[in-house]
């Protein structure tokens, strides 16, 4: 039973990515927001302190307003007050005594040192007191030796960008909640076929090698992820249903000749005085089984064992020292090799893929066997463009394999009829080997019909050419 498992990180680190991210958005944008905002608005209250210090300056021509009075500025500006030459307070919107600590601000004046023509300086000044306000004040020359100075306090800009601060922090803990839970929503949303895919994937055992995965379907990365899996399935599912019929089939195999060997030497041993028949038929088995175990073990370093060496070697060659090396076959061998024929590849390996085609060739031939060696060109869907093949067919009068099982004769253990590869010697590995060492190589083993349209078979061999 597969245990229900709590969300894993992967969806709890996106959410916590999703959440800084948006907390460093809003921490970013709100910071530049509210310093936009906050610049804005003291500009235009400078802007507007400026504008009401520059209309008293404009009405004072030369002369202090009479009984020392301004008229009241507008523009919510809160105080205009003007000094003459020795600073004092000669004229005022308000009471001359209640005139303000100015921060020793003063009008540039003409040609003071880094005025660079400005007739007007601005400043902030911080609260005169505790629990007072900020204000903003301008001064500006007037004519007749006067400097005009108008004051606006910042209250309402204070409050302003106070609320714009306090909506920011109030605004941003649900904004990252919210990208945070969407965050969440969305990779589980997408990991949901992921975890069907591995809840089924730990499902398969030995014993259920046929289960497959679900396929979300469409085109994206989970998707190809899905059949990518299956495919390893199957081929999985392939590979150890060939294994197992590999496995019974060498037991099969090595059971008769291991009961027959067993038979034979208990009746030679009953007998007191063994005879020569009975100990030749059982080394006979004997020698079955070492060919049969032989086999198998090569069998299984060309299963898994490394890409073979890769040297020039001669087909016509070696199918020529092949023959030599049989004096008196049942059948006549004849040789058909018009000109060197090189390949590259294990010289051993193809020595034994021949001498195997040809074994079986002897078995089932009639009145004789034919082995050639040729060049073939290989057609522009192969690849090998200037390459081409080099090509041994070994082709006998025998019977023939019908051609729907052509394909099955190089399988292990496959005898279209038992009793001859028994008879004959046959271990029933010697075409699969074959097939092994053509792959290895990187070409193909093939039965084909007889060149003559009787009933023999043609075994054929392909590997990659070699040499000029």
């Amino acid at each position: 039973m597969i245990r229900k498992t709590r969300p894993g990180p992967l969806r709890r680190r996106a959410a916590l990515a999703a959440a800084l991210a948006m907390a460093a958005v809003l921490g970013a944008g709100g910071l530049w927001l509210y310093t936009l905002l906050r610049a804005n608005l003291l500009d235009n209250t400078t802007g507007r302190t400026e504008l009401a210090a520059r209309k008293a300056a404009a009405q004072l021509d030369g002369h202090a307003a009479p009984g020392g009075r301004l008229p009241a500025p507008e523009s919510g500006v809160d105080l205009v007050l003007v000094r003459d030459a020795q600073g004092r307070t000669v004229a005022s919107t308000g009471d001359l005594g209640d005139a303000p600590d100015l921060g020793g601000l003063r009008p540039p004046g003409p040609g003071a040192p880094g005025a660079s023509g400005e007739d007007s300086r601005s400043a902030v000044l911080p609260p005169a007191r505790p629990g007072a306000e900020r204000r903003a004040v301008v001064a500006v020359e007037a004519p007749g030796g006067y400097e005009v100075y108008a004051v606006t306090v910042l209250g309402d800009v204070d409050d302003a960008t106070r609320a714009i601060a306090l909506g920011l922090l109030a605004g941003a803990p649900p904004l990252i909640g919210f990208a945070a839970a969407l965050a969440w929503w969305v990779t589980g949303h997408a990991l949901r076929p992921v975890t069907a895919i591995r809840t089924e994937l730990a499902a398969v055992t030995a014993s259920e090698l046929d289960r497959r995965v679900p396929d979300p379907g469409g085109a994206d990365e989970i998707a190809r992820l899905a059949r990518t899996v299956n495919d390893t399935l199957d081929r999985l599912e392939r590979s150890d249903a060939r294994q197992r019929q590999f496995t019974a089939d060498a037991s099969h195999e090595l059971r008769n000749p291991l009961a027959a060997v067993r038979s034979r030497l208990e009746v030679a041993l009953a007998q007191g005085n063994p005879d020569r028949e009975s100990v030749a038929a059982a080394l006979a088995d004997t020698e079955r089984l070492q060919r049969i175990a032989a086999d198998l073990l090569l069998l299984a370093r060309l299963d898994g064992g490394p890409v073979p060496r890769t040297e020039p070697v001669d087909l016509a060659l070696l199918a020529a020292e092949d023959l030599a090396r049989r004096p008196g076959p049942r059948v006549p061998l004849r040789l058909d090799a018009q000109a060197p024929v090189p390949a590259a590849g294990d010289p051993a390996r193809l020595e034994r893929a021949l001498a195997n085609l040809v074994d079986n060739a002897l078995r089932h031939a009639r009145t004789g066997v034919v082995v050639r060696a040729a060049t073939e060109s290989a057609p522009p869907a192969d690849g090998r463009a200037g390459g081409g093949w080099a090509v041994l067919e070994v082709e006998d009068d025998g019977p023939g394999i019908p051609a729907a099982d052509r394909d099955r004769v190089f399988e292990r253990f496959v005898r279209l009829d038992p009793d001859r590869g028994r008879a004959g010697g046959g271990t029933g590995l010697g075409l699969a080997i074959v097939r092994e060492i053509a792959r290895a190589h990187g070409g193909e083993a093939r039965a084909l019909p007889s060149r003559g349209g009787g009933s023999g078979i043609r075994l054929v061999l392909r590997v990659p050419a070699g040499g000029p």
